[in-house]
C-alpha cells in the first residue's frame, strides 16, 4: 500500500538526484534557448508533485533577480543570446533548490540512516538544514536589536560592523555549541555504532513518476 500512497514530499534520495540532475543539464544547456524550456518544463512539474509552495515562494526571486540578470548581461555584452545564458543558469540554480526546500529535514536525515550513508555525512546535512532557519532567526533578531537603540543604518559601514556583524558572530558561535550540544544528548555519534530507524522512507508510485518525468524532460530536450 505504501507503494500507491501519496505523500505530500518526494522521496529524499529523488530529491538529490533531481537538483544534480536540473542544475547540470540547466548549466550545459545554458547557451541554448531549449535549456530555458527545459526548466520550465521542470518548474510546472515541480507545481504538479507537492513543491507548489515553494515554487510561488521564489517566483519573485526568479522574476526580480532574473530580469536584473538579464539587464546586467545585456549591458555588458549588447548581446542578447549571452544575458539569456546568464539568466538560464541562474534559474538552473535556483529551480535546483526548489525540492531540498520543500521537505522536512528529519525526512533527509532518515533516508541517509537508512542508506547507511556515512554518520559524519547524515550530521553534515541535518546541521545544515537546521542551522539555516535559526540564522534567519537572529539575523532578525539581531535587526530588531538595532532599531530598539537607535542605531542607525545598517548601510553605513562602522554601524554595520559593530551594531550588526559583531553580535551575529557571537550569536552564532553560540547557537553552534548549543546545535553540538544538543545532536550528542539526542545519541547521534560518529563512532560506529549500531542504530536503527523508527520511521523509515520508502519509494511509492508518485516519487518514481516525478523522477522519470525529469529524465523525460531532459531526454525530449535533447532529442527536439
Amino acid at each position: 500500500m505504501s507503494f500507491l500512497k501519496y505523500k505530500n514530499y518526494i522521496y529524499p534520495l529523488f530529491v538529490a538526484i533531481s537538483s544534480a540532475i536540473i542544475i547540470v543539464f540547466g548549466l550545459i544547456e545554458a547557451t541554448d534557448i531549449r535549456g530555458l524550456y527545459f526548466l520550465a518544463g521542470v518548474y510546472v512539474w515541480l507545481l504538479i508533485f507537492g513543491c507548489w509552495k515553494t515554487c510561488l515562494r521564489v517566483l519573485p526571486v526568479l522574476v526580480i533577480a532574473g530580469g536584473a540578470f538579464y539587464g546586467i548581461g545585456y549591458l555588458a555584452s549588447r548581446n542578447h543570446a549571452f544575458a539569456l545564458a546568464m539568466v538560464t543558469r541562474f534559474f538552473a540554480v535556483v529551480i535546483a533548490v526548489i525540492p531540498g526546500m520543500s521537505i522536512e529535514p528529519t525526512a533527509i536525515t532518515r533516508n541517509l540512516s537508512q542508506l547507511k550513508v556515512p554518520r559524519v555525512v547524515t550530521l553534515g546535512v541535518l546541521i545544515m538544514y537546521s542551522f539555516v532557519p535559526v540564522l534567519r532567526a537572529e539575523i532578525k533578531r539581531v535587526r530588531e536589536a538595532m532599531k530598539t537603540r537607535g542605531a542607525g543604518s545598517i548601510l553605513n559601514p562602522k554601524i554595520f560592523y559593530r551594531a550588526f556583524l559583531i553580535p551575529l558572530v557571537t550569536r552564532i558561535v553560540d547557537i553552534s555549541d548549543i546545535l553540538a550540544l544538543s545532536i550528542e544528548t539526542r545519541g547521534f555519534t560518529l563512532g560506529k555504532t549500531k542504530y536503527t530507524v523508527y520511521k523509515k522512507e520508502y519509494i511509492n508510485v508518485f516519487d518514481v513518476l516525478f523522477i522519470l518525468g525529469i529524465i523525460a524532460g531532459v531526454v525530449l530536450t535533447v532529442v527536439l
